[in-house]
């Protein structure tokens, strides 16, 4: 056995890929969340407090809003958000049919109907040219999915929902930071609904959310509902529930907060890498911005061309030890929880041919160049 061969074996294998790696963004913050965190544990400051406080108002200033309500996860903030506006039983809300099941369920759980609109086929945000057609005269709201870390067209909604007396609301779970035109996802609505939860832009170390808006009245009538409805103790003017951002989750939430630019400037680095790698490559179709958007890549999302391609690809991608993702397999009306919205097969063909083709490739604000490298070869390979 030569020399060269006995080094080839010695050699480790190259290490795995994650999809995302929470671990690298904990230990970055941990000097600063650990000893705030056990300060709370000693003061007892469990619930709302001061560390509540500054979050809401340093995420209020982050996203250019008058006001920010930290609630206990996404979808009671879409929910929360929803319910302020008028959205109620006998309703109908406008929202796009590749989404995260949430979305959808916000609306159900406040009472009023999904309605679906198909989306762009290159963006795959909400398809604005058929929203006017799904208004009707049970419309109460009309939600925009800022969806991978893109910014929806909120401002071809407005006129739509001005004419219709409804609000919009945007859905930014998953697009903190992303700006269109100069303003921030989040700002751009008459009222939108975050998620911290973990794997996000800015995630928590649980589940957390938080709603955002510039009219105060909203904000004020979405607080007293998260808090049973009371603004003095066993005073409760509404029906509500509980629904509360934690002191802990508040910690750790401003720790990321202050290095979110950071995160986000290295995401946008690794996608022109990615895109400089993998341009050109048959058969593969890649993410491209929206004029005016400046996107914060949650998800860097490809398409596979060709039938069962995909899965094919996921799976020779994970042999290599990279891990990747399906954001989302099923479309919201052909999920079993829907179907008795009535829609069928065929009703929407760009989200349902998209559903076959994506791929989320790994992405997070500490993945480095060798290892972006690394999954574009095992993925050129792997189409070709």
């Amino acid at each position: 056995m030569t020399a060269e061969v006995q080094a080839n074996r010695l050699q480790a294998p190259p290490l795995p890929v994650p999809f995302v790696d929470l671990a690298a963004q904990q230990a970055e913050i941990s000097s600063d969340v650990v000893p705030e965190v056990l300060r709370a544990l000693e003061t007892g400051d469990f619930i709302g407090g001061a560390h509540v406080a500054a979050f809401e108002a340093e995420y209020a200033e982050f996203v250019g809003t008058r006001s920010c309500v930290g609630v206990a996860n996404g979808t009671d903030a879409l929910e929360l958000a929803l319910r302020t506006v008028g959205v109620g039983p006998g309703g109908e809300v406008i929202l796009p049919a590749n989404t995260f099941v949430a979305t959808a369920e916000a609306v159900v759980r406040a009472g009023a109907r999904p309605v679906l609109v198909d989306v762009d086929p290159e963006s795959l945000l909400i398809d604005t040219s058929l929203v006017g057609r799904a208004v009707g005269p049970k419309t109460q709201a009309i939600v925009p999915v800022h969806l991978y870390g893109q910014t929806a067209p909120v401002e071809e909604l407005l006129p739509i929902a001005l004419d219709a007396g409804v609000a919009v609301v945007e859905d930014a779970a998953q697009a903190q930071g992303a700006r269109r035109y100069g303003r921030a996802a989040g700002s751009l609505g008459d009222i939108a609904a975050t998620s911290f939860y973990p794997g996000k832009n800015l995630g928590a170390a649980g589940d957390a959310g938080a709603v955002t808006t510039d009219d105060c009245s909203l904000a004020d009538h979405v607080r007293l509902l998260a808090a049973h409805g009371s603004r003095v103790k066993y005073v409760h003017e509404v029906a509500g529930w509980n629904s509360r951002l934690d002191a802990v989750q508040a910690v750790v939430l401003r720790a990321k907060l202050r290095r979110l630019e950071v995160w986000n400037a290295r995401r946008r680095a690794a996608a022109s890498l990615y895109g400089s790698l993998l341009e050109g490559v048959r058969g593969l179709v890649l993410p491209r911005s929206l004029a005016g958007n400046e996107d914060v890549w949650h998800l860097y999302v490809v398409r596979i061309l060709g039938a069962g391609r995909r899965d094919r690809v996921q799976s020779a991608l994970a042999a290599a030890g990279i891990g990747s993702g399906i954001h989302y397999p099923t479309p919201v009306h052909l999920t079993p929880a829907f179907r008795f919205l009535g829609y069928r097969a065929g009703n929407f063909p760009v989200a349902e041919a998209a559903a076959g083709q994506i791929l989320s490739l790994p992405m997070f604000p500490h993945i480095t160049p060798e290892q972006v490298a690394r999954v574009a070869d095992a993925l050129q390979g792997a189409v070709g």
